[in-house]
């Protein structure tokens, strides 16, 4: 029995040893204030900067050709939180560095010799690619080094910008981070149903190895301000730009596909033309496709259920019944009009199936769906599609009904 006990205490010692052995620290690791961490990536149509020009009269270029206008954001540890006397922040906390190139590899490459800061980009938030770019070359072609560069990773998320994307990552908001903010607003969409859910580097790959066409948040700024408005349009086949859906295209989009986590629908009163609006506080759609012979179309049921969050209109007479049922008919047709612009916009203008009608058509209906997946997008601009709305007031909040 007691060797038994010593033969225990031995195993005892040895793991301790062993464990100490992986308990010796990061003898590998490096300071974040070591590195130049990225967190914001702009993609542009090739256009040097001033210090670049001025570089290259001094030797500083290589071979290349000026497809690309690559703006890296850098964190900037001397900018955050320090202040002046006068209050206002010495330093901006971000740092944006341009190259332009042909290659993303070779422009991150030529940071080096810019910076004594070897990038590291693990953190890396938003990729912002300018409708310019994206109209003359593919997604697959801007993106795939990233895609292929474990280094970034697979949850940055992606946007389209109908300027300069470069003028995303400016701010003039003393302490703001331009990538931070755009995250910020992404995160957003429980506020409105003008956000489209984020679209990251893992989600892109997958939706272009679909082939189906697909939307991607549109993003415009102005001296220093940004703003989400609408979504633009890539097509499965090319995977390059279409053209955009408005703010209140992308309102109906979101209607039909049931996505939407939150969201307001403003109606006029027909005898007052006053406001009333309708706060979303839960919606869900359901698409359902028809086949009969060789022919295709599709129902669409939206519902919704939310409040009466804002009221113009004197009501008089009315009573709290009748009213409520006037105004969840007046948000139905708001949103009826809505899905009616949009779905005319898919069909007749651009003849591209952005809101999941294929997809609903490939998991009901397999076999129909293999004959016409190849020219899909075709094919959807002659379906047929009929639409129901269902809004439902549950309250109209802690005041009491108008009189």
């Amino acid at each position: 029995m007691k060797q038994s006990h010593n033969n225990v205490r031995s195993l005892k010692g040895m793991l301790s040893f062993l464990l100490l052995l992986f308990l010796t620290g990061c003898w590998s690791s490096n300071e974040i204030e070591e590195k130049a961490l990225s967190v914001g990536l702009a993609l542009d149509e090739g256009k040097e900067s001033k210090i670049e020009k001025e570089l290259k009269e001094q030797g500083g270029g290589y071979n290349q050709t000026e497809k690309i206008t690559m703006t890296y954001q850098f964190v900037n540890p001397q900018g955050t939180g320090s202040e002046s006397k006068g209050g206002g922040s010495q330093q901006k906390p971000y740092l944006n560095i341009t190259e332009t190139g042909d290659s993303i590899h070779q422009m991150s490459r030529e940071f080096s010799l810019r910076s004594s800061l070897p990038m590291f980009s693990p953190h890396l938030k938003v990729i912002v690619i300018s409708e310019d770019l994206v109209r003359k070359y593919s997604l697959e072609q801007l993106l795939d080094q990233f895609l292929r560069d474990n280094e970034v990773r697979p949850s940055c998320l992606v946007f389209i910008s109908s300027g300069r994307a470069n003028e995303t990552m400016e701010s003039k908001e003393s302490g703001e981070i331009p990538a931070f903010r755009l995250i910020g607003i992404s995160d957003n969409e429980d506020r409105t149903t003008r956000i489209l859910p984020p679209m990251s580097l893992a989600k892109l790959e997958g939706k272009m190895q679909s082939g189906s066409s697909f939307l991607l948040q549109n993003v415009i700024s102005t001296n220093g301000e940004v703003k989400f408005s609408g979504a633009a349009v890539i097509t499965g086949k090319t995977k390059k730009l279409l053209g955009f859906l408005n703010e209140e295209e992308l309102d109906g989009l979101t209607w039909i596909t049931g996505k939407g986590k939150g969201g307001l629908v403003k109606n006029f009163d027909k005898e007052t033309n006053q406001p009333i609006i309708y706060e979303v506080k839960s919606m869900k759609s359901k698409i359902t496709p028809r086949i009969k012979g060789n022919n295709i179309s599709f129902d669409v049921k939206i519902e919704s259920e939310g409040r009466l969050s804002e009221n113009w209109v004197v009501s008089g007479e009315t009573s709290e019944k009748k009213f409520l049922k006037s105004a969840e008919k007046a948000a139905e047709e708001e949103v009826k009009q809505s899905v009616n612009n949009v779905i005319e916009k898919m069909q007749k203008d651009y003849q591209v199936d952005v809101a999941g009608f294929g997809n609903r058509l490939r998991i009901e209906h397999p076999k129909v769906w293999e004959k016409v997946k190849k020219d899909w997008d075709q094919t959807f601009s002659e379906v047929p599609i009929e639409y129901n709305v269902k809004l439902t007031i549950m309250d109209y909040g802690a005041s009491s009904f108008k009189k």
